[in-house]
């Protein structure tokens, strides 16, 4: 049985998204011949995946377990405001749940799945840990990278609603910085001079020894962005910096030109030296 659930488990998929430059493919004979092998005994497979048969910008191929319809499909979703879209980034659950929850009976058992921004309702899944909901760092910087590497394989023609049903058509280099944005505005101070990371926190956003401390919390409500759980989570909170770092620093062109794969590979996966902002040519 389908658990039809709208979670970030039908989201993470995108981050399995792989480019390969037609230089680096030529030294790949053995893989050519066994990748065409491979579609060649598995048609069905081919029909709902994207195989590196057709080039796309600057004769890159992909890898990627969605075909451009699908693609498009999720990305409304996710983009959607009353669906995975936050101010502060991609929920890890869809908040059409919270209205729709999920019902699934077991041998005369019920259980539910519906939308919880915040605190979890059940001590089942270890205290107040909650994947039904808020907003999760490490994923929603796996999503951040995975629409760069679909931008350098689809280019400007390939645009998508952001916000869902807004009339604004983005590129997905548009949608990666504006997720970007959204993450970062948790940190940020809002036009009432607020954080939204420390949401009701009176003490954190007023008093002057504490205001411009900023910690890294666990995780995020979904609809206001306050911090919940563990606020020590340097980890993979953390990921903000690298996000706005890049933010500040990729530029649309550079992911059209031929030959620059491995330094914007090498750019966003290294630390930006303070006299080089932009990548060499290869």
């Amino acid at each position: 049985m389908r658990l039809k659930v709208r979670s970030m488990v039908g989201l993470l998929p995108l981050a399995a998204t792989a480019l390969i430059s037609e230089h680096d493919l030529q030294k790949l004979p053995r893989f050519r011949e066994r990748a065409q092998l491979f579609l060649d005994r598995h048609p069905e497979l081919a029909e709902n995946m994207h195989f590196p048969i057709q080039a796309g910008v600057a004769g890159r191929r992909m890898l990627s377990v969605f075909t451009e319809d699908k693609l498009r499909r999720v990305l409304a979703r996710m983009l959607d405001e009353n669906e995975f879209l936050s101010p502060y980034g991609i929920r890890a659950l869809s908040r059409y749940h919270l209205e729709h929850p999920f019902v699934f009976n077991y041998e005369g058992q019920e259980y539910t799945v519906s939308y919880l921004p915040g605190e979890s309702d059940s001590g089942m899944f270890g205290g107040n840990s909650n994947w039904r909901g808020p907003i999760w760092m490490p994923v929603n910087y796996l999503i951040y990278q995975a629409l760069f590497r679909l931008y350098a394989f689809y280019g400007d023609d390939f645009k998508v609603e952001c916000p869902t049903g807004s009339g604004v058509y983005m590129t997905l280099f548009e949608v990666a910085k504006d997720l970007g944005e959204r993450l970062t505005r948790i940190f940020l101070r809002d036009d009432q001079g607020q954080r939204p990371v420390y949401g009701a926190t009176t003490k954190f956003q007023t008093d002057p020894h504490w205001r411009n401390l900023i910690l890294f919390y666990e995780y995020f409500h979904g609809d206001n962005g306050a911090g919940i759980g563990a606020s020590h989570q340097t980890g993979w909170t953390g990921c903000i910096a690298r996000i706005m770092q890049l933010n500040a620093a990729l530029e649309a062109s550079w992911f059209t030109t031929p030959g620059l794969e491995a330094r914007i590979y090498q750019k966003m996966v290294t630390t930006y030296g303070a006299e080089q902002t932009q990548p060499e040519e290869a």
